[in-house]
């Protein structure tokens, strides 16, 4: 299992992946799940993945492997970030035919999903959740963030804290926070972390880290949110258990 997601905003585009892949008593993996595609000046293309690692794997070895045969359609030649999530849908469409057959025989699963985030020269930045069927969806004003793989313990942070209007380096703590959330919550989900912020209309990323198991700034971060939760919950008013009660009794001499 692992935890990707990619959070847009009008100031551009944050994703970050952790690294786990297999986790149990006495034995984890990792592989890297955030790659960097980018044309420095002409277009940022930023790709994490999630799901069966032998596909995604397959998926960033055949986009890598058209750059290298000078193919007339690759991450750098195609117009859009739509048309490039649809080029990227393609691909795990044809490995997945290729593959697919003896790895069901196998009962393996042969699902995965992919987060496609960056920005071409006179296009606005864009975010894409490419499906393991190859469809994909776009991120917008409204719901500024994407997820893929185990999304459900770092959610709350994410409908909660942001909005399209939300700072890049505000957004970049929240989706640190959501990683360090599902991490505590779940195993399978670890360091090391990466981090990429993008400035819109920068076209280059500045701003990448790589955070590894015991890395003194995400132990921060985990032992300021565990004590910011705390207080909070200190600082709610007690609840109203005579008025709760009241409003029972009357409920039970009505039924």
């Amino acid at each position: 299992m692992t935890y990707c997601l990619g959070i847009i905003t009008e100031s551009g585009i944050v994703m970050a992946s952790d690294s786990r892949t297999n986790a149990g008593v006495d034995y984890i993996s990792t592989y890297l799940k955030l790659f960097d595609f980018s044309l420095t000046g002409e277009r940022v293309i930023l790709i994490s993945t999630s799901g069966n690692l032998s596909i995604t794997q397959g998926v960033i070895t055949e986009l890598k492997k058209d750059f290298k045969i000078s193919e007339d359609t690759n991450l750098h030649t195609i117009s859009t970030l739509y048309e490039i999530a649809r080029y990227i849908g393609g691909k795990i469409r044809q490995i997945q035919e290729k593959d697919r057959s003896w790895l069901q025989k196998d009962r393996i699963d042969t699902g995965c999903s992919i987060l496609l985030g960056g920005q071409i020269k006179g296009q606005d930045p864009e975010l894409f959740l490419i499906y393991s069927q190859g469809n994909c969806i776009s991120a917008t004003k409204e719901t500024p963030f994407l997820q893929i793989g185990e999304t459900k313990y770092g959610k709350p942070i994410l409908d909660r804290a942001l909005s399209f209007s939300t700072s890049l380096e505000a957004a970049a703590k929240c989706a640190l926070v959501s990683l360090d959330s599902t991490m505590k919550s779940n195993l399978s989900v670890g360091p090391p972390i990466n981090l990429v912020m993008y400035e819109k209309d920068s076209f280059q990323i500045r701003h990448r880290l790589q955070m590894r198991l015991g890395d003194p700034y995400l132990a921060k971060v985990r032992k300021l949110w565990e004590e910011s939760i705390k207080q909070a919950l200190d600082e709610m008013p007690d609840l109203n258990w005579l008025h709760d009660s009241q409003e029972s009794q009357e409920d039970i001499l009505i039924d």
